[in-house]
Parts: structure tokens; C-alpha cells; sequence
């Protein structure tokens, strides 16, 4: 699934493109995404100029003016920028034609994707309110996160996963992070101390932003809006190197199931 480093390249890609642009058309070809598209949708976006393309957390809000496009990615979904006349491909679902002759493509194999336009104050949309912050934000430190573990019996990386604490990491970010801290994924949030909140902050936002610089990491279907894929899959220290050798210690990687996810560390290296 597309994390915050993906989705962060992407808009990227896209800003230059779309901003100050006007959507002259809307092309739909498959409706039946997570929420299916409402009937109208083409209609609410034809005609409006995009003011600016911002994230939160794993979305994209384009904004319109008194609407917002709130677009995920979900689990394989990707954005291109192509001409307008370029012939869609299978799970081409979604265009937004500009008027500079190029269009926003939504790609989505698996449609877990979605778009939803937002009437009002993006943030208090059902999809965005309760988010935590940004942990590449000034509210994401080492104070946050030391209060936000009290008490807490859950594994610290299902912590960093949950989007009412941190939004954005996800699961090979956590993994990464957690390595760099010298954190093991299974212990207890509430036994970490002030000073290994302090180093695991320090990781998340260095790993975040390394993986942002690379743009993002690509392991099956993700590509950025130019559709390259990221490169920050060669920098892992631990995520999908099960056996293979600690980069630091040269101990073997470790794998186990953790929540249902895939969980590397290095027992060496991580206490």
C-alpha cells in the first residue's frame, strides 16, 4: 500500500502540473471503487480551477476552490499525468482532462482507491477528522509520543501504524524506523522511555524523509505520476531481508507476522 513517502512524491509530481489548471472534463469509466463515485461527480468538477495540490496523512487534497478532491491511493492504485488522448488501459477508472491538453489518470487494479469531493473544510471531512498528527510535522515529537505510550500494553510498532496516534507510517517505514532506534517491534509502547521516544522520533522523520528523497518505495505495483517506481527499496535495512545480513551487525535478519503484517528486525541490533 502507498505510504506517506509515496503519496508525498506524488503530489510533488503533480503540483507543478495541475495547479492554476482548469479541469475541462471528467471521464469515468468504473464507478464501483472502496465508495462508489456519486452520480453528479463529473459535473461538481468540470469547470473548477485547481488552487493548490496538498497531503494528509495518505491523501491527496486537490484543492477546488469550495471543494476538495480527496483522493487514495488504497492498496495498488497510482496517478499519471499522460495526454489526453492517450488510450486507458485496463483499470484506468478516473480522468480529469486539463485544459493544458494533459489528464490526471486514476489507476487502480484492486479498487480500494477512492475519490470524494469535500464541500467546506477538507479537515472536517469523516475521512480526515480524526486523523493524528503528521510525523513530519511540528505536533510529532518526542514529548507527543512519550504521552501518547503511557500506559499503553500495545507493540510499539502497532502504535506507530495506528492513524490515531501517527498517520502515515505504515508498515515497512515502522519496521525501518524502529531498526534505526535500536527498538525491537514487539515491545510494549508503554515501556519505552523518554529517551527512546526521543531517538524512535528522530528516526521515523530521517527515514521519511530519505524514502520522500528516493522517491518512496516500490515492492509490486506503486509508480510515481510520471510513472517511474521509487528507489528507496535498495537503502532497507530490515523490510523484506529475512535472513540476509544485518547491514550493521551482520547478524541475520529476523521475519515474524505481527498484526497480521510482515515484521523484520534485527535481534542483534534492537533490544
Amino acid at each position: 500500500m502507498p505510504e506517506l513517502p509515496e503519496v508525498e512524491t506524488t503530489r510533488r509530481g503533480l503540483a507543478p502540473a495541475l495547479e492554476g489548471r482548469t479541469i475541462r472534463a471528467v471521464r469515468v469509466r468504473e464507478r464501483r471503487l472502496r465508495w462508489p463515485l456519486p452520480a453528479g461527480f463529473e459535473a461538481e468538477l468540470t469547470g473548477r480551477t485547481v488552487r493548490a495540490v496538498r497531503r494528509r496523512a495518505k491523501y491527496l487534497l486537490v484543492d477546488l476552490g469550495d471543494r476538495t478532491l480527496i483522493l487514495h491511493l488504497g492498496m495498488s492504485g497510482s496517478l499519471r499525468l499522460l495526454p489526453a488522448a492517450t488510450p486507458p488501459l485496463a483499470h484506468d477508472h478516473v480522468d480529469l482532462v486539463l485544459d493544458s491538453g494533459a489528464c490526471l489518470r486514476f489507476n487502480d487494479p484492486r479498487r480500494f482507491g477512492t475519490l470524494q469531493l469535500a464541500r467546506g473544510d477538507p479537515a472536517q471531512h469523516p475521512l480526515l477528522r480524526a486523523l493524528a498528527p503528521e510525523p513530519l510535522g511540528r505536533g510529532f515529537d518526542a514529548a507527543y509520543l512519550y504521552a501518547c505510550t503511557r500506559g499503553r500494553r500495545v507493540a510499539i510498532k502497532q502504535l506507530l501504524m495506528n492513524a490515531r496516534d501517527v498517520v502515515g507510517v505504515g508498515n515497512i517505514y515502522a519496521s525501518e524506523a524502529l531498526f534505526h532506534a535500536a527498538l525491537r517491534p514487539r515491545r510494549a509502547a508503554g515501556r519505552l522511555t523518554r529517551a527512546d521516544c526521543a531517538r524512535l522520533v528522530t528516526a521515523v522523520r530521517r527515514v521519511l524523509a530519505a524514502a520522500i528523497r528516493s522517491g518512496g518505495t516500490t515492492l509490486r505495483d506503486y509508480v510515481n505520476a510520471d510513472g517511474m517506481p521509487g528507489y528507496f527499496r535498495h537503502k532497507l535495512y530490515v523490510y523484506e531481508r529475512a535472513g540476509a545480513p544485518c547491514r550493521v551487525c551482520a547478524a541475520p535478519i529476523r521475519h515474524a507476522q505481527q498484526g497480521q503484517r510482515s515484521t523484520y528486525w534485527c535481534a542483534t541490533c534492537q533490544r
